[in-house]
This record gives structure tokens, C-alpha cells and sequence, in this order.
């Protein structure tokens, strides 16, 4: 699913300027044009990450900050004319994550979001392998991982898994529903150093099934899904 981007502007030439760049990178981009549209916006969006604009009518850019921060955790970059430190120590002090002065590089600006939202894929990865790694015990459907021991059991049968099917299942069982790629799975089961190609992880992929699945032939849990690769349902 393509992540979604809030941009908050009152001017309408940079805007669309932003949102044409932005929807060519495949981003979801939704607009306000003022604060107290960007916390509506917000709420009901739920963004992945949110463009603001400090000068902004009805409600200013900092205090839009102030209150979504109370109520989101979703990264913030604020968009300002004013070079003035002390804005920049204001904004961040509310919970901003990044700050970027106009006139800016379409190129940096794209960088530095490309960035948070790949440190917010890292937090919640963390966040999941820790809260699985404290409970001992992953439960998925009718498998129960031991994390501690490496023992995997389908219905209470131990399954006999090769290193690497058993770091897979264990990967998408911390991301339960999520879909991810295979140079993605390949990046994070396999490691960056792999010279292999992306038939490995099909592959990896099928040997589970066998094991995993009651009909491999009609997967139930571990699924493959068009146009992305593979997630593991509950």
C-alpha cells in the first residue's frame, strides 16, 4: 500500500508543486489549505507522514503540531520562509521531527521523508520483535513459535524447519498481515550481503507452506499477494 502524505499549504502554486512531486513518487497525497482543515484532515487520514507549513490562516503551523502530536505519533516535517533559529527550536520542541526552510530542493525534501518513513518501518519493527521476544511465545493461527528455544509447532507437532524457513515464518509472524516484497524479505531474512535473487525466497516460501499450511496447495496463512509478494494471516 503506498504510504499517505498530509500536506498542509496555503500556497496553492507550491502545493501543487509538492503534491505533483510527491504523487509522482507514488506516495497517496492528500491537502489543507489551512490549520484547522489539517487536523480534520489528520484525523480522519490517519497520514504516514505530515508536510506543515508554519504560516498558515485559521490556525497556525506550530499549534496544528502541538495538538496532533497529543494524538498521533506520525513524523512531522514543518515547511517555513523564517530562517530564524528559534523557530526551528520552537517547532521541534512541539514534537516536530524535521524542519525545512523555503525555498527548498524538491530532491532533499523528498530525501528527508523517504528517511523518517523508513526509521518509522524500523521503530515498529523493533517495537514488535521486542514485544514477541519479551512474551517468549509467538502465536500465529495454529503455530506457535518459541523464540527462545527456535522451536516452531503447528497443532502441537514440532515442525522439522531449515535455519532460514525459520527465520522467514519468524519475520513475518513479528509483522502478522503486513505484505511485504521479496527483495524486501531477501534484505531482511537473507542479509545485504546476499548474492542470491528473489526465486530464493519463492522458494523458502513454498518449503514452508508444506509444513505450515493443512492444503499447501490452498494457503490459508502464509499468502502471496498480487503485485507485492508474501504475508503471513492469522
Amino acid at each position: 500500500m503506498p504510504k499517505t502524505i498530509l500536506v498542509v499549504e496555503d500556497d496553492a502554486n507550491l502545493l501543487d508543486v509538492v503534491r505533483h512531486n510527491l504523487a509522482r513518487e507514488g506516495y497517496d497525497v492528500v491537502t489543507a489549505r489551512d490549520g484547522e482543515a489539517a487536523i480534520e484532515m489528520a484525523r480522519a487520514r490517519q497520514p504516514d507522514l505530515i508536510l506543515l507549513d508554519i504560516m498558515l490562516p485559521r490556525l497556525d503551523g506550530l499549534e496544528v503540531c502541538r495538538i496532533l502530536r497529543k494524538e498521533m505519533s506520525v513524523p512531522i516535517v514543518m515547511l517555513t520562509a523564517k530562517a530564524d533559529e528559534i523557530d526551528k527550536v520552537v517547532g521541534l520542541e512541539i514534537g516536530a521531527d524535521d524542519y525545512v526552510t523555503k525555498p527548498f530542493s524538491l530532491r532533499e525534501l523528498l530525501a528527508r521523508i523517504k528517511a523518517l518513513l523508513r526509521r518509522g518501518e524500523l521503530m515498529k519493527e523493533e517495537t514488535a520483535r521486542s514485544a514477541n521476544d519479551a512474551r517468549g511465545v509467538i502465536r500465529v493461527g495454529n503455530l506457535d513459535i518459541d523464540v527462545q528455544r527456535h522451536v516452531v509447532s503447528r497443532g502441537g507437532v514440532e515442525l522439522a524447519l531449515s535455519p532460514k524457513e525459520y527465520d522467514l515464518l519468524v519475520f513475518l509472524a513479528q509483522n502478522v498481515r503486513r505484505a511485504f516484497t521479496r527483495d524486501y524479505l531477501l534484505e531482511k531474512v537473507w542479509g545485504y550481503e546476499y548474492s542470491g535473487d528473489t526465486r530464493t525466497v519463492d522458494v523458502h516460501v513454498r518449503w514452508l507452506r508444506q509444513k505450515v499450511e493443512a492444503d499447501p496447495g490452498h494457503p490459508q496463512m502464509l499468502l502471496t499477494v498480487r503485485g507485492v509478494g508474501y504475508k503471513l494471516e492469522s
